[in-house]
């Protein structure tokens, strides 16, 4: 700029994946008011020094309410089905003050990981009630200060079989739920459960982000019905598919297909590395499957895709610490992805995520919000294989937290 301008912050050397050099990032009132380099201006100063600087990770699929629940019931459980009846069982004992206090263990670690966006599966039905989703809008609103927390409402054990559970998602919706979720393959009438859904999304006028298809049996699938609700009710660009392990057993003609199927009607999917492979594949005796959707594949042929969290700490997922940046090397490992593809992974956590989740404010442009994260890094290549440190993260041009480099002391 030619003339002394006026800022709150700018951070100064800042290399964004979009440029070829370091530029300034002014920031006034809460929001982007300038990229460029070597910003004259008067404001309080951050010296970046050349490193990487994202918009901040976006995680699509968590589940925040049943975190952190080890020390209450072990990990020896061996299905998908035992992990449900092992959380099924506990939930009837939450209280509000215990799912609040747990999911703010894991919203702490998602923010210094560098997690600005998140979404979170909150399940709704007669054994937890509305408990649940009590606790996670409380932690919407205290944590607002660093990431914007969005609350998907779901039937996790059916709902034409559970009687209440639509009463409950019905009064959920009506309390402030943004998006409506489902799992069919919990439902002794799947279909049925989607047509319900899709219902409830369309009289609130909600997303739709499902849990689908979560098997390596490619003999039958609920993908199809999926696309054509999604499709009958114009609702291309408001339904996500999370798990949908059924594509990784596919042979390539089926996959194909059901790929140009996703492409064609909007759908995207959402694919969820640790608990994926914690429980697929887990009663073969050797050469065991992986059970991992290509998602940097998918997105090659059209498909929105991101990758995300899942569970924390609890039967269905025995580890974790909310990284999204581990998280999208973990797949990258696991998924063979080749280093060309490097950038597409880095992308499978910022901006692809952001698209599904339709966030039209998301990413390092003048006009929103500066929220943004600093990376100890100068590639964003090097991003996904060296697993730099998050030295510091901003929400709406505040800084919200700092972490210090290490320091060696080599003998003198």
């Amino acid at each position: 700029m030619n003339v002394l301008a006026a800022f709150d912050l700018i951070v100064r050397n800042a290399r964004l994946r979009s440029s070829s050099g370091s530029v300034d990032i002014g920031v006034l009132q809460g929001k982007i008011a300038a990229i460029e380099p070597k910003l004259a201006c008067e404001a309080v100063a951050v010296d970046a020094g050349g490193r990487l600087v994202l918009p901040g990770f976006v995680d699509t699929h968590i589940h925040l309410d049943k975190a952190c629940l080890l020390g209450r019931c072990g990990h020896g459980h061996a299905s998908l089905g035992d992990a449900i009846r092992a959380v099924s069982a506990m939930k009837r004992d939450f209280t509000v003050e215990d799912v609040y206090e747990r999911g703010a263990k894991v919203i702490e670690r998602a923010i210094v990981h560098g997690t600005t966006r998140m979404r979170t599966h909150v399940e709704t039905d007669p054994r937890i009630g509305l408990r649940g989703f009590e606790a996670v809008q409380a932690l919407k609103r205290d944590y607002a200060w660093a990431l914007d927390l969005s609350l998907c409402v779901f039937p996790q054990e059916g709902l034409t079989n559970d009687p209440g559970s639509e009463e409950l998602l019905v009064q959920a919706l009506r309390d402030g739920g943004e998006v409506i979720g489902g799992c069919p393959y919990t439902d002794t009438d799947p279909d049925a459960h989607l047509e319900r859904i899709f219902n409830l999304a369309q009289e609130f006028d909600v997303d739709v982000d499902l849990h689908l298809d979560f098997d390596l049996d490619p003999s039958s699938s609920h993908l199809e019905e999926v696309c054509r609700q999604t499709e009958r009710r114009n609702y291309q660009g408001r339904v996500a598919i999370g798990h949908a392990t059924k594509l990784s057993a596919l042979p390539p003609a089926r996959l194909k297909a059901a790929t140009e199927r996703l492409a064609k009607s909007g759908v995207a999917v959402t694919v969820l590395p640790a608990t994926d492979l914690y429980l697929m594949g887990r009663e073969a005796t050797h050469n065991a499957p992986r059970g991992l959707t290509l998602a940097h594949k998918l997105v090659a042929d059209g498909v929105l895709c991101s990758v995300a969290t899942n569970n924390v700490l609890n039967p269905f997922t025995p580890f974790g610490d909310a990284s999204l940046l581990r998280m999208a090397n973990f797949y990258a490992n696991v998924a063979h992805v080749a280093v060309g593809d490097f950038d597409v992974c880095l992308d499978l956590v910022t901006d692809l995520p952001a698209r599904l989740m339709n966030l039209r404010d998301y990413g390092i442009a003048v006009g929103n919000p500066a929220d943004f994260i600093v990376l100890d890094s100068f590639d964003s290549r090097m991003a996904i294989t060296e697993l730099p440190d998050v030295l510091m993260g901003f929400k709406n041009g505040r800084q919200v937290f700092e972490r210090q480099r290490p320091v060696l002391f080599p003998p003198a």
